[in-house]
């Protein structure tokens, strides 16, 4: 079993910054993909960006140049950090783990962009 505990959303003005963490504990894949996807009130759960246990980064188009993702594989913790932020990425954050036979989803951590 494998368990995803993440932090760092909150309220932050457009154009401010936020790190999120996400720290994965248990019987972990040694080839893995970490990565967060957001979900907004009545839209599905879309992919923000991922990397992979050999450090592989992959963005969506939306958050190409404002966003970076990095990993720890030592702590097995992975970060987004997200700058100018804009209030379309506001929505519930998810931390998610896949490798081999195991898909693990964090419990999701708010992030609101507004004035």
């Amino acid at each position: 079993q494998v368990q995803l505990v993440e932090s760092g959303g909150g309220l932050v003005q457009p154009g401010g910054s936020l790190r999120l963490s996400c720290a994965a504990s248990g019987s972990i894949a040694s080839i893995n993909v970490m990565g967060w996807y957001h979900q907004a009130p009545g839209q599905q759960r879309k992919l923000v960006a991922s990397i992979t246990s050999l450090g592989a980064p992959y963005y969506a188009d939306s958050v190409k140049g404002r966003f970076t993702i990095s990993r720890d594989n030592v702590k097995n913790t992975v970060y987004l950090q997200m700058n100018s932020l804009k209030p379309e990425d506001t929505a519930v954050y998810y931390c998610n783990l896949n490798g081999g036979l195991q898909n693990y989803w964090g419990q999701g951590t708010q992030v609101t962009v507004s004035s």
